[in-house]
């Protein structure tokens, strides 16, 4: 459990780091995001690449880049 949030923390930050909102998140929204992102990569790219605590990591980043992007469309409007 411990080893998914570590792993769902760092896809965060990677996925963070390609869209420039890295410094704006936190570490909780890192997790939440690699995580979620995670299982939508995963259910739309599959089960392809290098895996760590059960997540394929590239789709899991793609998947944690999509959520980013649509949380910051929805909560970052001025």
């Amino acid at each position: 459990m411990i080893w998914s949030l570590i792993v769902g923390a760092l896809i965060g930050a990677a996925a963070g780091a390609i869209t420039n909102r890295g410094e704006k998140m936190g570490c909780i929204a890192n997790i939440v995001a690699g995580l979620v992102g995670s299982s939508i990569g995963q259910s739309l790219l599959g089960h392809w690449g290098p895996s760590l605590a059960g997540m394929a990591l590239i789709p899991s980043i793609c998947g944690a880049i999509i959520v980013i992007a649509v949380v910051s469309f929805f909560f970052e409007r001025k």
